[in-house]
């Protein structure tokens, strides 16, 4: 059985990467450095070099997926908040920040309106705000 997604539990670690392949990496990097600094030559440097560039690519490659996913996430939430929002608070959404609008997918329908009047007031201004202020978070179960 899945435990309910929270505030507090929502963040996601991806074990294989989070605590082997990056650190794996990363270890790398500092075993290949010391070596190169032992016994300076154009080999070890090119190793130090290609050890950094495993590592970046690495981190890339979750990275740039994870970006991908965050603009689909924008215009999601903006179709649904423009669905969601009264008359008169219509096109108000179009003033969110890409940072919001994630926020907002843990928001249910009927919390939406309310946020965003507390997002143009000033009261939420960082996504963490948002999510805090949330009353019956909205589970995201598929992120990257």
């Amino acid at each position: 059985m899945a435990s309910t997604q929270t505030y507090t539990n929502h963040r996601r670690f991806f074990a294989p990467w989070h605590f082997f392949v990056a650190p794996v990496l990363f270890i790398n990097i500092i075993v290949v450095a010391k070596r190169a600094i032992s016994g300076p030559a154009i080999g070890t440097a090119w190793n130090v070099l290609v050890a950094i560039a495993l590592f970046v690519g690495i981190l890339l490659s979750r990275v740039m997926p994870l970006r991908a996913q965050d603009r689909i996430i924008r215009l999601e939430e903006k179709t649904r908040i423009r669905g969601l929002l009264p008359a008169e608070m219509r096109g108000r959404e179009d003033g969110l920040t890409r940072e919001q609008y994630i926020a907002l997918r843990f928001a249910p329908d009927d919390e939406v309106p309310e946020l965003l009047r507390r997002i143009h007031a000033g009261e939420l201004k960082t996504s963490a705000d948002i999510k805090r202020a949330i009353k019956n978070w909205r589970s995201d179960d598929l992120r990257v």
